[in-house]
């Protein structure tokens, strides 16, 4: 047993090695999704491929992980020094490049990004393998958060944008997803890290209940 991982491991049991041979795509790793790699990281997931386009800026240290060291540089860039083994894609997440990029190859499909046209995209094409974060900004209490399918889902003004575009494109499969029930404490986006790394570390623990529950095949 690796000392690293002894703690993940007397927790998990034999369900520890589903963790090291799963195959995890993260969307985004901003405020939410910064925090998920690194829970996933230290879990023990061995195999995670994240994507994302942005850069660092002075607007990002309250609350994204690594963000106050590596001011002004490329995202996944950064974060490939602090977690080594990471695979890494610098693209903007669009439509387009959603449709093109092969899901298949990957267990859990982790969705934390804010464009809705990309976000309604991937839940149509993954929905299956997807657990997808809504609105985690504006907010201060992270106890408001709660995990449930997207139809299910209430009291946040863009998962309600998304259930009715969903409902629109005449898709009506269930899908995981985080919110909060916490009204926005303001208009613009005000972040707070207590919420949104919470969002991150909730969607980890989502990410590893789905991968521990899959039956070997």
């Amino acid at each position: 047993m690796s000392m690293r991982y002894k703690r993940i491991e007397l927790l998990l049991g034999d369900d520890f090695a589903k963790l090291q041979n799963a195959k995890v795509l993260l969307l985004g790793v901003g405020g939410v999704g910064g925090h998920c790699l690194d829970c996933l990281y230290r879990s023990g997931v061995s195999d995670i491929t994240i994507v994302d386009f942005d850069t660092y800026d002075e607007t990002n240290q309250n609350r994204q992980i690594h963000s106050e060291m590596h001011l002004g540089e490329v995202k996944v860039e950064a974060l490939k020094k602090h977690y080594p083994s990471i695979k890494t894609i610098n693209v903007k997440i669009d439509e387009e490049w959603v449709m093109e990029f092969d899901f298949s190859e990957y267990d859990v499909i982790l969705d934390a990004i804010d464009d809705m046209k990309p976000k309604l995209a991937i839940a149509q094409k993954c929905y299956k393998k997807l657990i997808s974060s809504l609105g985690s900004a504006k907010r201060l209490d992270p106890t408001k958060i709660h995990v449930d399918d997207i139809f299910k889902s209430h009291g946040d003004k863009f998962g309600s944008k998304i259930r009715y575009e969903l409902k629109k494109r005449g898709f009506n499969k269930k899908y995981r997803v985080i919110f909060s029930t916490e009204h926005a404490k303001v208009k613009d986006k005000g972040s707070f890290m207590g919420v949104t790394a919470s969002f991150g570390l909730v969607m980890c623990s989502e990410a590893l209940k789905k991968i521990i529950s899959k039956k070997e095949s």
